[in-house]
C-alpha cells in the first residue's frame, strides 16, 4: 500500500511541476516574496514573518490540492483507479503530492524571506513546523471538498454552506444580537398585553440579554470553529504560546482528519465521472 501511494505521489507530483500551472504556482511564490518581502528592506518583525508565510502555505496548499485532483479526475488515470485495491490510496496521493508542492514552494519562500529578515531564534525555529504544516494539511483536506473529484451529491453545498454561515455570524453578530432583542422585547409585550406577565418578563430578560451580552456572545459561538487560527496568530504575535494555545496545531489536525474521513467517505461511494 505505502508503495503504490508513493508511485501515485511522485506521478501526481511530476504532472504539477511541469505543468503550466506548476510553473504560475512558482512564480507568484516568487511574487509573493518580491512584493511582502522585498530584499530591499528589512523584514519588520517574526511574527510578520510567520503569519504572512504561513497564509502563503495555506493558499498555495488550497489552490495546488484543486489543481491536482482535477488531473487525478481526468479519464486517461481510469486504468490506474480501477486496479488499487481501494481507492482511499488514490486520495491519499494527491492529499500527498499536492503537500509536498506546497512545502517546496513554502520552504523557498521562507528561506528567500530570512534574506535581510529576522533572525530565527532555536525556540522560534521550532514552533514553524507544527504551526505552517497543520494550516496547510487543514487547508488542502478542505480543497479535496471543494472539486468535483471528490464531491457526491450536495457534500460541497453543505460543507462550504457550513463555513459561510459561521464566518456571517461571526461578523455581523451585532446585528444579529440587536435583532433579536427587538424580537424578544415584541413577544414581551405580546405576552403583556394578553395577560402572561410571567412568559413576558422571561422574554423581557431575553431581550435585556441579547441587547448586553449578546454580541460578544454570539461572536465566541460562532467564531469557535476558527479558534485554532485566532490562537496561533495571537501567540506568533507575543512571541509565546499559552499552554491552551499550544494546543490549537492539534485541534486544526483533529479538522483536516474529519475532513479527509469525510472526504473518503464520499469518494469510495461515488459513482465516478471523469473529465477527458
Amino acid at each position: 500500500m505505502t508503495q503504490r501511494i508513493q508511485v501515485l505521489t511522485r506521478y501526481f507530483f511530476r504532472r504539477l511541476v511541469f505543468s503550466f500551472s506548476g510553473l504560475i504556482y512558482m512564480i507568484l511564490a516568487l511574487a509573493f516574496w518580491a512584493v511582502l518581502f522585498p530584499p530591499t528592506q528589512q523584514t519588520p518583525d517574526i511574527a510578520y514573518y510567520v503569519i504572512v508565510i504561513g497564509a502563503f502555505g495555506a493558499a498555495i496548499s488550497f489552490l495546488s490540492t484543486l489543481s491536482i485532483a482535477s488531473r487525478a479526475n481526468e479519464a486517461e488515470n481510469y486504468p490506474v483507479i480501477v486496479r488499487l485495491p481501494g481507492r482511499i490510496e488514490y486520495l491519499t496521493a494527491v492529499l500527498v503530492s499536492a503537500l509536498l508542492f506546497t512545502l517546496i514552494l513554502q520552504l523557498l519562500v521562507a528561506l528567500l524571506a530570512l534574506f535581510r529578515g529576522p533572525v530565527l531564534t532555536t525556540g522560534r525555529f521550532l514552533e514553524l513546523p507544527p504551526l505552517w504544516l497543520s494550516v496547510n494539511i487543514t487547508f488542502a483536506t478542505l480543497a479535496l471538498h471543494a472539486t468535483d473529484f471528490v464531491t457526491a451529491g450536495w457534500s460541497r453545498v453543505n460543507i462550504y454552506g457550513i463555513l459561510a454561515i459561521l464566518l456571517f455570524g461571526q461578523s455581523n453578530s451585532a446585528p444579529a444580537s440587536n435583532w433579536l432583542a427587538g424580537q424578544m422585547a415584541n413577544l414581551s409585550r405580546f405576552f403583556n398585553a394578553h395577560g402572561w406577565p410571567s412568559i413576558a418578563q422571561y422574554a423581557s430578560r431575553a431581550a435585556t440579554w441579547f441587547a448586553t451580552r449578546g454580541p460578544d456572545s454570539l461572536r465566541e459561538f460562532f467564531g469557535v470553529v476558527f479558534w485554532p487560527f485566532r490562537a496561533m496568530s495571537e501567540g506568533s504575535l507575543v512571541g509565546r504560546f499559552q499552554p491552551v494555545q499550544a494546543l490549537a496545531p492539534a485541534v486544526l489536525l483533529l479538522y483536516a482528519s474529519i475532513l479527509f474521513l469525510l472526504a473518503a467517505d464520499f469518494f469510495a461511494n461515488k459513482d465516478l465521472d471523469f473529465t477527458e
